[in-house]
């Protein structure tokens, strides 16, 4: 039983490795008042900065799969946040 434990923590930490490793690293820059809100946001859904970004592109990448909607035409146009 116990090598049944430990071969299953090896997996579990294979898994995990692979998950990290398999991670792209981007740079970003955010206005001060969108990382704000970010922050905010996910300090309430108890979530790291970058976790939380990732969780918000993971959810809209979702969201468009499920909805087949694209990206709209006027993409340069920065959209309005109401973030005060």
């Amino acid at each position: 039983m116990s090598s049944l434990w430990s071969t299953l923590a090896v997996c579990i930490k294979n898994l995990l490795m692979n998950d990290k490793q398999q991670k792209k690293q981007i740079p970003l820059r955010l206005s001060p008042q969108l990382y704000n809100a970010i922050a905010a946001w996910a300090e309430d859904d108890f979530r790291s900065v970058n976790g939380q970004i990732e969780y918000l592109l993971s959810e809209c990448v979702r969201q468009r799969k499920k909805n087949g909607k694209y990206v709209p035409e006027q993409l340069d146009v920065p959209p309005e946040l109401d973030l005060e």
